[in-house]
């Protein structure tokens, strides 16, 4: 999904309850209409009018290409998605033929019986082969495909090249040295803070852990077991919460501050450094830090390395329930095509998920290229488990984050009371 302005909302992920028409295919409608209206739904995005012009241009094209069809396409908000997309469901009737969804999503979706499989169609689809791994990932259950990766962002390291020239400071080239760099600046500059940091920023802080050798969870097919309360895990907690300190990012002010708070604070001027995504580059040119920053890709523990990001993004996928199966289909193709996610790039900012459109994409943009490089270097997604829904929307982690932070719990006992909700959340899905 988007990742910033909108990264909090949408990577909460939906907890959908109800279950959709159990049916023994790939569509619970027997018909596969050759003509007739296909309904999308796309997510409205913050300045919608870029995308839609992109879309409008995609679907006459489609119109063109197939006599008798007809798309009409609705823009949904973000934050109702849950009910709109739980009716649907559960009423046929009134459900799209094609829909935006979070990436974060699927398995939840997948579970409540409402999306297709497209296993086969993706296969044959030309342009899957160059599909980013972990893109593909986010819409792969089991091994099954349910729908087309449409964008793909994560975050890198801003920093303020003004500062760092005035304190004769280096580019961090390890987690330690940012540590370190980021408490010279605070110390220097005692109004700002070195790297602004949020206790609430669940995807801001598992680079840490990942970092360290630790993961959010282990296992596939549906079975996994929390892994965050492992020593490499915890090793990354100490690190991260380490930064909310009087030094660096005081706990009073950065404990409750979630993704878009920290973006905030850094286009504001009000931070040495910040992490923050591709998606952030728009916030920050329109702040007071425009012509004054510069990212490359979050460092590892090793010098050289680049920490694992999260790859957030969006997804197009196809309903169970469409009376239009191959015309559907080839939508979502479409829709996700090379053409249109360079469009949508140009339009957006969205980074597409098809390696030889990035790597064109960061030579005509050069803000794009550490986005890319940490994309290149390795990405993490969350566990394929309709329990992340529960895990994410219970604020299981930032909630482990903040205890640390706030002293109540040492780092041991909050990932242990974390891997126990997780491990519940994980058992109640089967």
């Amino acid at each position: 999904m988007k990742l910033a302005p909108r990264l909090a909302v949408l990577l909460t992920a939906l907890a959908v309850t109800a279950c959709a028409p159990q049916t023994s295919d790939n569509a619970s409608s027997d018909k596969d209409e050759k003509t007739g209206t296909l309904r999308v739904w796309l997510f409205q995005e913050v300045g919608n009018e870029p995308k839609e012009k992109v879309v409008d241009s995609v679907v006459a094209d489609f119109e063109k290409k197939h006599e008798g069809a007809k798309v009409d396409v609705e823009y949904i908000p973000v934050e109702t998605r849950a009910q709109r997309v739980k009716a649907a469901f559960n009423d046929p009737k009134s459900a799209p033929d094609v829909i935006e969804y979070g990436n974060t999503d699927t398995a939840g979706y997948v579970k409540d019986g409402g999306l297709l499989d497209v296993t086969r169609d993706f296969g044959d689809w030309s342009e899957s082969k160059d599909t980013d791994p972990t893109a593909k990932q986010s819409v792969t259950v089991d091994g099954k495909i349910y729908g087309a990766p449409f964008y793909v962002g994560v975050r890198a390291l801003y920093y303020r090249t003004d500062i760092f020239e005035d304190l004769g400071l280096e580019v961090p080239g390890t987690m330690a040295e940012l540590a370190t760099t980021a408490r010279k600046i605070r110390a220097a500059e005692p109004e700002l803070y070195g790297l602004v940091v949020g206790g609430a920023y669940t995807y801001g802080a598992m680079p840490f852990v990942w970092a360290n050798g630790g993961e959010l969870a282990t296992g596939k097919g549906g079975s996994y077991a929390s892994a965050i309360d492992s020593e490499a895990a915890r090793k990354g907690i100490e690190e991260y919460t380490s930064l909310f300190s009087d030094d660096n990012c005081p706990a009073a002010k950065c404990a409750g501050m979630g993704g878009n708070d920290t973006v905030t604070a850094f286009a504001a001027g009000k931070a040495g450094m910040a992490i923050a995504g591709d998606f952030s580059h728009a916030a920050v040119e329109a702040g007071k830090v425009k012509g004054k920053y510069a990212v490359v890709p979050l460092p590892g523990v090793k010098a050289g390395s680049v920490a694992p990001a999260f790859a957030g993004g969006n997804n197009i996928g196809v309903l169970k329930s469409t009376s239009h199966r191959t015309l559907a289909v080839r939508l979502m193709e479409q829709l996700a095509s090379k053409e249109t996610q360079a469009s949508m790039f140009d339009a957006m900012g969205f980074l597409p998920t098809f390696g030889d459109v990035r790597e064109k994409a960061a030579a005509e943009k050069p803000y794009v290229k550490p986005f890319v490089e940490t994309l290149a270097s390795g990405t993490k997604f969350v566990p394929a488990s309709p329990a992340w829904s529960e895990i994410d929307s219970s604020l299981v982690l930032p909630t482990m984050f903040q205890e640390v932070i706030s002293g109540k719990k040492d780092v041991a006992g909050a990932a242990g009371d974390a891997a126990k909700k997780m491990d519940e959340a994980f058992g109640s899905v089967g």
